[in-house]
């Protein structure tokens, strides 16, 4: 029709009519050789990145603390296995600015078997043997009794006084507590510095003003860790009950996909309605108790998260948020009802078809592995490069010094004339770097770290989309199904995309990879120039930040369809993704709304799971239901379980639903090539399903009689 040859000349020729086409071509040859090479050199390079890490990188910087020497606090098979504690001589030092410049204290720094227990003082400890053999396990060697007070501080030997510590992150900080509002530290408000002067416990708190929030941190991580060691096996039991209700939605989908997705809706809403009308309980229960009224902007940040669940304002949110989400989902289902009976027939075929190919819900199992694989890997050696730096020693001192901050040698820094010129400096370790050609380029080989994690990444999740594209192409084009598909379709198509496509799985990833390392360096300039911003900085890198986004969802959308069209006909990538494009433009209403309103159906049955799974994990975590109290652990926060829960089943309905998004995509894009190669006719006949075809109100003609 002129009409229909007016409209396709803008977007491409529509497909023709073959009757040798089959399905996934069989005989095809390999596609984007060129950027195949290129990302073996970059695999192989990356490889040569990791084996230089490794032989010049130590991971016993990341977990053990540094002593002065530089030496590795509990490392075992050395002299401080045992001394797995970092000991600071005057932690009060540590309030220098130049700590948040340097990341490293002035005061010298040991290895000690355990922190200190109690106050004393050298004076005080000097005079009594006892306390002095205590007293010495916190000083260098070499200290005897035979030395006077006097040799033994100028020579930095022994710190001025001991205060009660406890060890955090293998470190000893004051232990510091508040009693009747007032600063302690060993329940005493008061300690000798050692020089005979009582100073205020709150004196101390400067000294470790760089660590309160580490410090404030310590009870809500430790508490978190108790609740992960209380409740661990039902989490894991939560996560189970995720896998099999996941499994169960799938097996239910394969045999009642129109019930069980009008179900799923259903249950959605209610379960959506359910969590509006809980936060309205707890928002009119907490009506009549004190300080609920508070507002979160007067609350602030607390680290005790259950102090928001006693303000009204964060039920009211909560409901606010749910009541939109409702409202959201019970529009589009009014105003798309009619394009949801043909996503429901997109999603009975697409449970026909992995019925037919049920090794393809293992499959994310495959890509799993490997994701978990490019991920450690890319872990490990980042932390070997950034542990491959070695050990900086400089110069420290309390008096004015012209050598202040210097690179010194604290092997031979007694007789060195810096030494001479400051005498109370000390040689202590600043820092790991290196002035090697390897350092200098350290910063350059980390950034060759995180662009090949994400190629390597996107590369795994690209090969998984075009080997389930495959085998589900290769089910929608038999004829006569399962007769005329492979023995093996999941098999088959990996083969073929690591035979034929390794290049155009390389790049379409490549591409993807390139915008993805501009967002994360747009996120480390925005983090490094906060400070500098002015509104027009501000506007510009939020705008860049923005379009950056947008254009990542937009080239995964072309990339899986990409893959889908390379998958069926073995082409490369460029001509591939320009069919894809032109076909989805020739069906634009089709695509705007029958495929968004599939996935918008699987999306709501993974909401559901996630729901049911989190509802059950609320119920059963917070002691609200009797039959569980004497169960259910006793935890410190009930949400640490429950967030777990709620995350983890959301990675695993993801998991097995992402087979279906990709089954469905994979026969949409069939589905309209169907349509521009067939009529209906006899000769020409859809392949599309019954329930599609009466849908959109095509037949086909009877065959003819031979």
């Amino acid at each position: 029709m002129p009409e229909d040859e007016e409209y396709f000349g803008k977007n491409g020729e529509p497909r023709k009519y073959d009757p040798t086409f089959k399905g996934p071509i069989q005989s095809r040859s390999c596609t984007d050789i060129v950027c195949c090479i290129f990302f073996i050199i970059a695999i192989l390079g990356y490889i040569a990145v990791g084996i230089l890490a490794w032989s010049q990188g130590d991971p016993r910087k990341v977990i053990y603390p540094t002593d002065s020497r530089g030496q590795f606090c509990g490392q075992a098979g050395t002299p401080l296995e045992k001394k797995s504690f970092l000991f600071y001589f005057n932690i009060m030092k540590c309030a220098s600015p130049m700590v948040l410049l340097e990341f490293q204290c002035p005061t010298t720094q040991m290895c000690v078997e355990k922190c200190p227990e109690k106050f004393l003082t050298l004076v005080k400890a000097y005079t009594n043997s006892k306390d002095f053999d205590y007293y010495k396990q916190f000083c260098k060697e070499g200290v005897t009794d035979k030395m006077g007070i006097p040799d033994i501080v100028s020579m930095g030997l022994c710190p001025a006084m001991l205060i009660p510590s406890k060890p955090f992150t293998r470190r000893c900080f004051p232990a510091l507590g508040q009693k009747g509002g007032v600063i302690t530290v060993g329940n005493n408000s008061h300690f000798d510095d050692g020089s005979g002067t009582f100073r205020d416990a709150k004196d101390l708190m400067d000294g470790v003003k760089n660590a309160t929030v580490v410090i404030e941190a310590r009870q809500v991580v430790m508490k978190i860790f108790e609740d992960y060691t209380q409740s661990w096996y039902w989490i894991l039991l939560g996560l189970v009950i995720a896998m099999l209700t996941s499994l169960l939605f799938i097996v239910l989908l394969r045999f009642l996909a129109g019930i069980m997705v009008w179900i799923m809706v259903a249950l959605v809403i209610v379960v959506l309605g359910y969590g509006i009308f809980h936060c309205y309980m707890e928002y009119a229960a907490l009506k009549e108790e004190p300080g609920a009224d508070v507002t979160l902007q007067d609350l602030g940040f607390q680290t005790d998260l259950t102090i928001y669940l006693q303000v009204r304002q964060t039920w009211l949110a909560f409901m606010i948020i749910l009541a939109i989400v409702e409202v959201i989902i019970i529009l589009l289902l009014i105003f798309l009802r009619k394009r949801i009976l043909i996503a429901v027939a997109l999603i009975k075929e697409a449970s026909r078809a992995i019925g037919h190919v049920m090794s393809s819900l293992f499959y994310p199992l495959f890509t799993f592995v490997l994701l978990a694989m490019v991920i450690a890997y890319w872990a490990v050696t980042a932390v070997f490069l950034s542990t491959s730096n070695e050990p900086i020693y400089k110069v420290f001192n309390d008096s004015v010094c012209e050598h202040s901050r210097k690179t010194c040698d604290p092997a031979n820094y007694s007789t060195d004339p810096m030494k001479y010129q400051c005498p109370d400096s000390e040689c202590l370790f600043a820092f790991y770097g290196g002035e090697t050609v390897y350092h200098k380029y350290l910063i350059g080989l980390q950034f060759y770290n995180v662009f090949l994690f994400f190629w390597c990444a996107n590369f795994v999740t690209a090969l998984g989309q075009m080997t389930l594209a495959g085998a589900f192409a290769s089910y929608y084009w038999a004829f006569v199904k399962p007769d005329d598909m492979p023995a093996f379709p999941v098999f088959s198509s990996l083969g073929r995309s690591l035979r034929y496509h390794t290049g155009t799985l390389a790049f379409g990833s490549l591409i993807l990879s390139i915008i993805q390392i501009i967002r994360v360096l747009l996120e480390y300039l925005d983090h490094k120039l906060k400070d500098a911003h002015n509104k027009f900085t501000k506007f510009l890198m939020c705008c860049l930040k923005c379009c950056f986004w947008c254009l990542e969802k937009c080239i995964k959308f072309l990339n899986r369809n990409a893959y889908i069209m390379v998958a069926i006909y073995g082409k490369n990538f460029c001509t591939a993704a320009k069919d894809a494009f032109f076909l989805l433009m020739r069906n634009m209403i089709r695509v705007a709304v029958l495929d968004k309103v599939t996935d918008f159906l699987l999306f709501l049955g993974k909401l559901l799971i996630v729901g049911l799974v989190g509802v059950f994990a609320f119920f059963f975590f917070s002691g609200r239901v009797k039959a569980f109290e004497n169960t259910a652990p006793h935890l410190h926060y009930y949400w640490v379980p429950i967030l777990t829960v709620v995350v983890g089943s959301y990675l695993i309905a993801h998991g097995f639903f992402s087979v279906y998004a990709m089954c469905v995509d994979t026969l949409f894009l069939c589905f309209l090539e169907d349509l521009e190669r067939n009529d209906g006719s006899a000769e020409r006949p859809y392949l599309m399903p019954d329930s599609l075809r009466k849908i959109l109100n095509k037949k086909n003609k009877n065959q003819p009689a031979e």
